[in-house]
């Protein structure tokens, strides 16, 4: 017996089957849209945080903002571009300074950049067998990259004093290395100690992220390898930089952008005023703006500085880009 179901009182059945089409692109633009709509918020917060103070900090620089305009900035007459012309001429002291500044800055960038990309990925290569205590000593790599800034460099502050300091109880007292105890906050030595706080500092981020990338990295190339002669240099040079090429390029980017940009690490060994010889951009500028009270010729030389790392990144993701390009053909 067969049973034919009747339509509903009242409906008609559709025509066709395009009847849903408008539902489906409904549903088509929700999912789309879903995912900038949860991004929007921190869209409108990033804006705030960093877009907003970048074009005050732009409008300030072509101001002549003074201690006596603090109260009301925007009442600051125009200089134009003056702020911008003190900055870079290079004769007179206040441009003179500025460029010393920034050759430290790159000879410091430079090393410490270097420095934390060789111990970072040393230890990860070592990290990669299989040995007793290998979890402990990941962790233990981490806790400089784990402590807050100012305790670190706090600790290496009272590290560094020249009489009861550590560093020269064993270089001087235990080791015997040094004639006299050392000054290592003031002088020549304070550029020295600067680059081993940062070292210290930013080595474990380049061991964490050099480990995640030779995870990726198929142990099979490794056997096969082996079973060809190939020693651990080799492997080295032949399997293990070329897979972490990706990896190093974003690294070496972020590691540059931190140091070039680092303000914590010298204020908090130092303090206002940083020796000549560890004088890096960062505190410059900030002496520039907020001891001498000068916030145009500041905020100037922030644009500038910002200007130089916008080339420099540009610069360093075509290169490598092109690099890859190459390397893929």
């Amino acid at each position: 017996m067969t049973v034919t179901a009747e339509p509903a009182v009242g409906k008609e059945a559709p025509p066709g089957a395009t009847a849903p089409a408008p539902r489906r692109r409904t549903g088509r633009v929700r999912r789309i849209a879903l995912p900038y709509l949860l991004l929007l918020p921190a869209l409108l917060l990033e804006l705030l945080v960093h877009l907003v103070p970048m074009v005050i900090g732009i409008v300030m620089s072509f101001k002549e903002l003074t201690q006596f305009y603090i109260r009301d900035w925007g009442a600051a007459p125009w200089a134009g571009l003056d702020n911008y012309s003190l900055s870079v001429d290079f004769d007179a002291p206040i441009g003179k300074a500025l460029l010393h500044s920034f050759f430290v800055t790159c000879a410091f960038t430079v090393l410490s950049v270097g420095l934390c990309w060789l111990l970072g990925t040393t230890a990860a290569v070592y990290m990669q067998e299989n040995f007793r205590g290998r979890g402990f000593l990941r962790a233990v790599f981490l806790v400089p990259y784990a402590l807050p800034v100012y305790a670190a460099v706090i600790t290496w502050a009272f590290m560094f004093q020249r009489d009861n300091g550590l560093v020269n109880h064993v270089l001087h007292d235990q080791l015997g290395l040094t004639d006299s105890p050392s000054f290592w906050l003031i002088g020549d030595n304070s550029f020295i100690a600067l680059l081993v706080v940062s070292v210290w500092k930013g080595w474990p981020f380049a061991f964490l992220i050099v480990m995640a990338g030779l995870q990726n990295i198929p142990k099979e190339l490794y056997e096969a390898a082996s079973i060809d002669g190939a020693g651990m240099l080799q492997q080295l040079r032949r399997i293990t930089l070329p897979s972490l090429r990706p990896v190093n390029q974003v690294l070496v980017l972020v590691l540059f952008l931190w140091t070039f940009n680092d303000f914590n690490t010298p204020y908090v060994l130092f303090g206002k005023a940083a020796p000549e010889a560890a004088d890096l951009i960062s505190i410059h500028i900030y002496q520039s703006s907020f001891v001498t009270w000068n916030f145009g010729t500041g905020s100037a030389m922030s644009v500038l500085l910002l200007l130089f790392l916008l080339v420099v990144t540009g610069v360093y993701l075509a290169l490598t880009s092109r690099g890859r390009k190459a390397a893929d053909v």
